[in-house]
């Protein structure tokens, strides 16, 4: 199983080189890492800051993001997106289709249960099949003006505002909220964090904002 799902991974060049796949995700590519990935949020915060603006950055955490994965979608994204259509979406659909787990610990074994989300746990197909699920959220997050970047199941928001606007500026990302849901991923706000990233004195103006709210979900402002 391992050897052919290695054959199977040759599919990588083939989803990269899409124009659909989102060009800022640092994880499962080469020459892109967290260091890049640190580099180009970085850099983006300096502009903020030399362009006399305050940086709100947002990390959202996904709830058991690859266990929560609709097979149907992501074989309708693989092959609309990504073209993989014919003998390799049916060997896809084979392979992620009747799947069970069971739990042992010791001598004792839960009951076997069918699993029906989620991509494979452990296999070499694991990272990029998800990488594909959700590289649409680029395009939306995009579409409001918004700074970001993703490493794995991690993104990132920046937003470069003024203390006067930051509440209208964060009502942007509802649209993420709903992405989230509509994909069977659920945005988890008790591990989601928000930062205040500026000079001195932009820090000040925005001293008023100990939380925000970003996709109805009320975040507190970390030091």
């Amino acid at each position: 199983m391992k050897l052919i799902e290695r054959l199977v991974l040759r599919l990588r060049p083939h989803l990269l080189s899409s124009g659909n796949f989102n060009p800022l995700q640092s994880a499962y590519r080469t020459g892109h890492s967290t260091e890049t990935a640190l580099l180009f949020v970085l850099d983006n915060i300096y502009k903020s800051i030399d362009s006399l603006q305050l940086t709100t950055v947002v990390c959202l955490d996904i709830s058991a993001a690859f266990d929560t994965i609709s097979h149907s979608t992501l074989l309708q994204r693989l092959c609309e997106e990504f073209v993989v259509a014919g003998m390799p979406s049916d060997w896809l659909r084979s392979y992620l289709s009747n799947r069970s787990y069971y739990v042992k610990l010791g001598s004792h074994s839960s009951p076997t249960v069918n699993c029906t989300f989620g991509v494979p746990q452990g296999s070499v197909l694991e990272l990029i099949l998800f990488a594909a699920y959700i590289s649409p959220l680029s395009r939306v997050i995009s579409s409001h003006g918004v700074g970001h970047h993703q490493y794995a199941d991690d993104t990132q928001l920046f937003l470069a505002m003024r203390a006067s606007t930051m509440q209208a500026d964060l009502l942007k990302l509802e649209d993420v909220k709903s992405w989230f849901a509509k994909n069977d991923l659920l945005l988890n706000a008790d591990k989601s964090e928000a930062m205040m990233i500026g000079t001195s004195f932009q820090l000040r103006s925005a001293a008023t904002f100990s939380t925000v709210t970003v996709a109805n979900s009320r975040l507190t402002v970390s030091s």
